[in-house]
């Protein structure tokens, strides 16, 4: 009965790592070349506002991108929203 249980659980976490990474993929696929605008906050006080020259990676709270204004390759910790070209 316990090793039920725990296959159980195993498939469950299994399955729902996959919904995740399936819908990640599909935002990437969607938005991962295109630049976008880029405003990021810090305890309710703007910290970054500019644009991207195109894919931006999202990784666990932090974004990085290249900054259309000086070219530089710019990680940001932080609530950040993305508006993307249509």
């Amino acid at each position: 009965m316990k090793t039920m249980m725990i296959l159980a659980t195993v498939g469950v976490a299994v399955g729902l790592s996959a919904c995740t990474d399936s819908s990640r993929a599909r935002r990437e696929a969607t938005f991962s070349d295109r630049p976008a605008d880029i405003t990021c906050w810090s305890y309710g006080t703007q910290t970054f506002q500019g644009r991207s020259t195109g894919k931006i990676s999202d990784r666990e709270g932090s974004i990085s991108f290249v900054d259309a204004s000086n070219g530089r390759y710019t990680v940001i910790d932080g609530e950040c929203r993305l508006v993307y070209d249509k």
